[in-house]
């Protein structure tokens, strides 16, 4: 199964591709995808143009994304949720199932703690797929959604498993 995990920005939309096999999870591929500071409809094409073009590369099975984490601007927040919907379209249109976390729950799957910080996440990420150095902080937060997602499929399944004797 190949996961592709995003960690969405108006300005920068993290990515992060795993591979789970035989009970190993692999590193595939991670980066951003620089939306740059252009008129707004134009960086969402270009999230939904580089999300697409990731999927048909690398051909995921999955598509795991972090939920809008609502500060006290509300302006951001709402960039931020059609940051998300451009990515999830893409999904969307390449018939991909999605899943949703919020940003405390991948933290909590990676790090043990829910008010991890981002160098936490880029450290947990390095020791889990065993990377030679850190991923900029915002592909780790796409590695680390992927990662999450994993976890939550492997505990659901092992769940039902139960269930089931």
């Amino acid at each position: 199964m190949r996961i592709l995990g995003i960690d969405p920005g108006s300005r920068f939309t993290g990515f992060g591709i795993i591979e789970v096999s035989d009970g190993r999870t692999l590193h595939v591929h991670q980066g951003v995808i620089k939306a740059g500071s252009g008129e707004f409809p134009e960086r969402l094409g270009i999230i939904f143009s580089g999300v697409s073009a990731l999927i048909d590369e690398f051909g995921p099975d999955e598509f795991a994304i972090e939920n809008v984490f609502v500060s006290k601007n509300a302006s951001s927040a709402l960039k931020l949720g059609q940051a998300r919907g451009a990515a999830i379209c893409a999904a969307i249109a390449k018939n991909l199932p999605v899943s949703e976390y919020s940003p405390r729950s991948v933290k909590q799957a990676i790090v043990g703690r829910g008010s991890a910080d981002k160098v936490q996440i880029q450290h947990m990420v390095t020791v889990l797929l065993q990377l030679k150095e850190k991923p900029l902080e915002d592909a780790a937060d796409a590695l680390a959604v992927a990662l999450c997602h994993q976890h939550t499929q492997q505990t659901t399944e092992r769940m039902q498993a139960l269930q089931q004797r």
